[in-house]
């Protein structure tokens, strides 16, 4: 009988495909084919946004949505961005919150991270930090950021319930959450569970809509929006996922 993939297995082949992938960027290649990057990739951004970029921003950008367009960032807050990969959404976010603000990006890659230091020396950001660890266990204080973002990566956590804790945990009272990210539909089929190739391409480990809110109001989080934009899979589609930790 096949098994789905245990959290280890799952880790390891996400680093080491995230791995490949930010060298592959670093050598000016594109992450995506041009299939995937129909929906997966730097299309989601608008070109204006691309053009004040380090081009290896752009060509390692894997996500299925663009969270800084969405996420209503304000000068002087603090924005934490969950697996920054090459860095796109962390300076994107930095140049919004201005030089009163700050932008984390967290990632368990060192390919990834060293690419993101590269990219924000070459587009002139200084309000950054770059952080290493797991997205489960995130290595900042409690209430000390305002919003959590985050491009289509908690599909890939194997413990999607800590992940949601552990953002709820670093969010300051009345803080936002809102993150792209894959919701399967209930029928995706048990061989794509199994599957971990499926797992490192987004699909296999993505939570149900009903799964999402549950996990999001567990974690203490209120005021759910779930909004479904387009089709990245027979199985499943990308999602606007938004949610608020309590004022008090």
């Amino acid at each position: 009988m096949v098994r789905r993939p245990d959290r280890s297995d799952v880790r390891d082949a996400v680093r080491d495909h995230y791995s490949e992938l930010a060298r592959h960027a670093d050598a000016g290649n594109s992450c995506c084919s041009s299939q995937e990057a129909a929906v997966f990739g730097v299309e989601r951004y608008d070109q204006i946004d691309r053009d004040v970029l380090p081009d290896t921003a752009s060509l390692a950008s894997l996500g299925c949505g663009n969270p800084t367009a969405v996420a209503d960032l304000h000068p002087g807050e603090v924005v934490l961005d969950l697996g920054s990969g090459g860095g796109i959404d962390v300076l994107l976010s930095a140049k919004r919150v201005g030089s009163t603000g700050k932008a984390y990006g967290l990632d368990m890659t060192d390919d990834m991270l060293d690419l993101a230091r590269r990219n924000a020396e070459a587009a002139g950001v200084t309000n950054v930090e770059w952080l290493k660890g797991f997205i489960e266990a995130i290595p900042l204080p409690a209430e000390s950021v305002d919003i959590v973002i985050s491009n289509c990566v908690i599909n890939l956590a194997p413990d999607k319930a800590q992940v949601l804790r552990e953002a709820a945990r670093v969010l300051r009272p009345g803080g936002r959450f809102a993150v792209s990210d894959v919701i399967a539909d209930p029928d995706l089929p048990e061989v794509i569970r199994e599957d971990l190739d499926q797992w490192t391409g987004c699909i296999a480990g993505a939570l149900t809509r009903d799964e999402y809110q549950r996990l999001l109001h567990e974690a203490g989080l209120t005021d759910i929006e779930i909004q479904e934009t387009q089709r990245v899979h027979e199985h499943a589609s990308s999602a606007i996922i938004r949610a608020r930790k309590p004022p008090t």
